[in-house]
């Protein structure tokens, strides 16, 4: 599975290359330059980054679903026990 940006998306990042170039580096980039840095990036790190992504997720699907087992547990055939404890009062 490759990553795939918006065209927009694509345009805003490249565009932010530059920018960081020009305000930290000696030399500012071209468009070509920058987009190709955008997609070794894209291809090198965005995997990483996604695949932490998801396993965070992940983790937190899981907290949420073993809390389920306590926030919504009902005790069952609780009809007999209230009424017993109504009758001996």
């Amino acid at each position: 599975m490759s990553i795939r940006l918006s065209k927009e998306t694509e345009k805003r990042l490249i565009g932010s290359i530059q920018r960081y170039f020009s305000e930290n580096m000696e030399k500012p980039i071209g468009d070509l330059k920058a987009a190709l840095l955008l997609d070794f990036c894209v291809q090198e790190i965005g995997p990483t980054v996604y695949n932490r992504a998801i396993a965070d997720a992940q983790a937190q699907l899981q907290d949420r679903v073993a809390d389920l087992d306590s926030s919504c547990y009902r005790h069952e055939f609780g009809y007999w026990n209230r009424q017993d404890r109504a009758s001996k009062r």
